[in-house]
């Protein structure tokens, strides 16, 4: 077993956006893992559906 590693994961959430609205889209978390636990998150971002990729800083959680 590795004592640190970083893994990426990915999870639907819903964001929204001010010009499209309620958006459901994939999220990808990259976290730092020391002996299995997560540490902290090094990035989070998004794919559009035109292949694009998109910090999350850009929407909103809340309406």
């Amino acid at each position: 077993m590795k004592l640190l590693y970083v893994k990426r994961t990915r999870k639907i959430e819903n964001r929204f956006s001010p010009k499209m609205g309620r958006l459901t889209t994939n999220v990808t978390y990259i976290k730092k893992y020391l002996l299995g636990m997560p540490i902290n998150t090094l990035h989070k971002y998004r794919e559009t559906y035109y292949g694009e990729i998109k910090d999350c800083k850009d929407c909103n959680l809340y309406i």
